[in-house]
This record gives structure tokens, C-alpha cells and sequence, in this order.
């Protein structure tokens, strides 16, 4: 039994047969130089798979305008920043229009209504409220199976020779060159506490910049990854103060003009990165980040940024067998030569989907026997165990290889598969190809142009004289053709909604 993290120098094994009497010579004589075998565990990590959901804003925010003749399709020379955002082909995004409340102090923002000059002159007063993501945005994974990860290097010395195998729960038989060696990973003893389970949570990872005017490459950077449970997510993006939230919750909140300032928009993303934030500032535990509750993050081999795993702190046992050679025991097994038919992997998206490898194997010899198969692959490929299985002579059987890609563009790899022999030989060997596409990035119902928060210049004294004549002009134009009234009354008679928008 290795524990983690042993360096083979606090034990070893010595199998050793010092003499023997030749019954005829009475002379005593070595048989044999013995052998050493020191064994060594690198710490343990806990691997997850993981699966691409969607993407959620870091902070949603709510914009105002306060203005006057605010209506749901106005344009920015009364909106501003609130004009309905369009789509890639220029349609209108009706859901993201703006909600117009009426002026007064208690009000969602309290506003002034003027006095009933201005109301002739420059329309009845009013705000404009929006919902925008101008900032950065993030990756959501679901967290599935975990698998245990580590190598075990066991060295053979005899007199000056050295050999060493390495093994591992996805390579776990090895033979060492002269034969005289063989191990085998049985398995891990239970520890006395559990390794996490995150089924219940999302991983949260900030988006890597892909255009101009996105975040940096956030990546690498755990201090910024997060775990956060399922039930604070709306992934329709229709259920206020959830992250995730879209413009039909926000826009559709009961009693929305009356309801207070950036209602609807808590409990989101930077809520919880700045109270972890402030608990840290108090030398506390983050409640929700990576660093400071987990170590080792991401420290596999082949890790990449959408891989996720966490160092095991607790020692763990790893059961092995090791087997020598000696010439007075007999060990009976069938050994038959077996060969690699056909490799099937089909194109999948990267992180939303997992691939699968079909390898279909033969036994090509007369005697039934066992086999084992190892799949490897390129870098960004999370790794996959070794499967041990029995065949029958002249059969075939097909095994499956679960594939977790850790990077989101489209990309090809290459995999080798390998089948040994009940002796742990190499008997085949084949190689294969298979593609990934691009992670199809989805923002829900929320609107992935890049947003802009206008610039706000000091408009100059004559430059505030022309704007109010024009405002008075265009106000007493309305007035007295009566434009805004043919638009939105009913009938020539309808003198409430005349009044109402104030035209002759």
C-alpha cells in the first residue's frame, strides 16, 4: 500500500535468495543478485468532468434617462443610451426596449415634473429604464463524475542496472524491459473523509477576450473562478435577481415603477466575487472563490483553462501487486495475440458535448484470454482509464472511451490506442484523428454586441441656446399640427388623450 506523496526513500522492498548447497559438492554458492524495489506516489488530485451550459454578465446594470415623451420605440434623441439594441442583421430586439415611468417623488427615481409651462412647451416629463451588460462576462459548467488522479514510479536496482515502470489509474499494469517485474494498480483504500462532490453547483470561469473590447484572458487566473449553487442561476434568464437574468424579467417586474432602483438585479456574479473579496480583507475564508478553500487547482497534467481539479490533501493508500519473476513458482494464464480492428470517433462540440471513441478489438489467436486497452491522446484531452476485458478466440468486442476536450475552439487531436496482452505486452498499436468544433458561445436572452457606455461631453453655452430653441420650435410644431396626437389617439374626439399629449 503506497501513500500519496511517498518518495520511495522511507521503505523498500529487497527480494532476495542468498544461497544454495549443491546436495553432490556440499559447496555453497549465489543465485542471485537481489534485486531492489523502491516505490514512490505523487500527490493526488481529484479530476471532474465538465459541461458547457451558457454564458451570464459579471454585473448587469440599470441605466436612466431622464427626459420627456419617453415611449417604448423612441430613439436615442429622447432615450439615449436606453434605444432598443438591434441584432447582427439590424432587426430590432423588441425585449429590450425601454420602460418609461412617469415623473414624481415617489417614483422609481424620484424626479421633478416642472411646472406646466415647460409640460406645454417640452412634453410631460419622464425617465427612461434599461437594462445593459457593459462589463465582462462568464463561462457556466456543470460539474459531473469525478476521477482520482496520480503516478506511481516503482524502480528495479539489481547491482548497477536500474529499470522503472510508471503506472496510474489510466496506465495501470507496466512491465519492466527485462521482464523480470510486473505491476498492477488494484485500486485505492477508502479514506476516512470525502473527496467533494459538486454536483449540486455550477464552476463559473471568466470568459477569455476573443474580440476587441472583451475582457482580458482570464483563464488562468483561479482567483476570479467560482462556485456557486444551482438554484442562484435563471439559465432562461426569466426569474429576477438570479444570475443569468434577461430584459423579460426585468422589464416585466411587478410594479416596476414603483419598485426601487436596480430591483431585479441582485444576488448576481460580482455580488458574490466582492464578499468573498471583503471576507478576505478580514483574513476570513472565501465562501464562494477556489483560492483559499482548495489547493492545487488545476495542477494536472494536461490541464487547460476549461479543466477543473483540485489537490486530494488527505494521504491515500494505492493498493499494488508487484510480481517477480522466480523459477520455482509457476504462474498459468492464457496469452493469445489480439489486434486493433477499427477506431470510430465522431465530430462533437468542444465542452458542451463529451466525444466517444468506439475501439473494436479481435482476439486473433485459438485460446481465450484477457486484454487491456489504454486511449491517449494529444494535449487538451482529459485523460481516460484503462479498461481490462476477456475475449473469447477469434472474437471481437468494441469498447468505449468517454472524450473531455479542455479548450472550446475548434480544434483536431490525435489519440493512440494501445491493447496488451494478458502479460501486459503491446500486441497492437493504432492511431487516430477525430475534430472538435467551436464551443457555440450562448448568452441566452441577453444581447452579445459589445456595449458601449456613450461618452458625456459639457455642452457649451451657445450650444444649450440652440438646443432650446429647437426643443421650443419642435414643441410648438407638435402643438399645433398635432403629430404626436394623429399617432397615438384613437379618434379626432378623443380629447383625454389630447390633453394628455398636449396638442391643439
Amino acid at each position: 500500500a503506497v501513500p500519496s506523496g511517498s518518495s520511495g526513500g522511507e521503505a523498500s522492498i529487497v527480494a532476495e535468495i542468498v544461497e544454495v548447497e549443491d546436495n553432490s559438492s556440499s559447496n555453497m554458492q549465489t543465485v542471485r543478485i537481489p534485486p531492489v524495489i523502491t516505490v514512490n506516489k505523487s500527490a493526488a488530485y481529484a479530476l471532474y468532468d465538465l459541461t458547457y451550459i451558457r454564458d451570464v454578465p459579471y454585473k448587469p446594470q440599470e441605466f436612466h434617462v431622464t427626459t420627456r415623451k419617453c415611449e417604448p420605440d423612441s430613439g436615442p434623441d429622447i432615450v439615449d443610451i436606453c434605444e432598443r439594441l438591434r441584432d447582427d442583421t439590424g432587426n430590432v430586439l423588441e425585449q429590450t426596449q425601454p420602460v418609461c415611468c412617469p415623473c414624481g417623488p415617489e417614483r422609481r427615481l424620484p424626479s421633478s415634473c416642472g411646472d406646466i409651462f415647460e409640460r406645454m412647451v417640452k412634453g410631460k416629463a419622464n425617465t427612461a429604464h434599461c437594462l445593459r451588460f457593459p462589463g465582462d462576462w462568464y463561462h457556466v459548467f456543470s460539474i459531473g463524475q469525478r476521477s482520482l488522479g496520480f503516478s506511481v514510479r516503482v524502480e528495479l536496482k539489481t547491482g548497477t542496472r536500474v529499470s522503472e515502470v510508471i503506472i496510474g489509474p489510466e496506465n495501470r499494469t507496466a512491465t519492466a524491459n527485462d521482464n523480470f517485474l510486473k505491476v498492477n494498480l488494484i485500486g485505492d483504500f477508502a479514506g476516512y473523509t470525502n473527496i467533494p462532490s459538486f454536483e449540486d453547483f455550477y464552476l463559473v470561469i471568466p470568459r477569455e477576450a476573443a474580440v476587441e473590447g472583451q475582457p482580458g484572458n482570464l483563464g488562468g487566473n483561479y482567483s476570479m473562478w467560482m462556485l456557486l449553487e444551482r438554484v442562484r442561476f435563471t439559465l432562461d434568464g426569466i426569474e429576477c435577481d438570479k444570475i443569468g437574468v434577461g430584459y423579460e424579467a426585468f422589464n416585466n417586474q411587478p410594479n416596476f415603477c414603483s419598485a426601487p432602483y436596480w430591483s431585479c438585479l441582485h444576488n448576481q456574479l460580482w455580488n458574490f466575487r466582492e464578499a468573498d473579496v471583503n471576507r478576505m480583507n478580514r483574513h476570513q475564508l472565501p465562501l464562494y472563490g477556489l483560492e483559499g478553500r482548495f489547493e492545487r487547482i488545476n495542477q494536472h497534467p494536461n490541464s487547460g483553462p476549461h479543466s477543473f481539479s483540485i489537490g486530494v490533501t488527505e494521504t491515500l493508500n494505492t493498493n499494488l501487486m508487484i510480481e517477480l519473476r522466480a523459477d520455482d513458482i509457476e504462474y498459468v494464464f492464457q496469452k493469445s495475440p489480439g489486434k486493433i480492428i477499427n477506431i470510430a470517433i465522431p465530430t462533437f462540440e468542444a465542452l458542451t458535448q463529451f466525444g466517444v471513441a468506439a475501439v473494436t478489438t479481435k482476439n486473433t489467436g485459438e485460446v481465450e484470454a484477457s486484454y487491456s486497452l489504454t486511449f491517449d491522446c494529444s494535449k487538451g484531452v482529459a485523460f481516460v482509464e484503462e479498461q481490462f476485458f476477456i475475449i473469447k478466440p477469434n472474437e471481437a468486442t468494441t469498447r468505449s472511451f468517454k472524450l473531455y476536450p479542455t479548450k472550446d475552439q475548434a480544434a483536431k487531436y490525435i489519440c493512440t490506442a494501445i491493447l496488451k496482452d494478458s502479460q501486459f505486452s503491446e500486441v497492437d498499436r493504432a492511431e487516430c484523428q477525430f475534430s472538435t468544433t467551436a464551443t457555440v458561445l450562448d448568452n441566452g436572452t441577453q444581447v452579445t454586441n459589445p456595449f458601449q457606455i456613450p461618452e458625456t461631453r459639457p455642452k457649451g453655452f451657445f450650444e444649450s441656446i440652440r438646443l432650446m430653441w429647437t426643443n421650443l420650435v419642435n414643441g410648438l410644431v407638435d402643438f399645433i399640427t398635432g403629430d404626436s396626437c394623429r399617432n397615438k389617439c384613437s379618434s379626432f374626439f378623443d380629447f383625454s388623450c389630447h390633453i394628455q399629449y398636449v396638442c391643439l
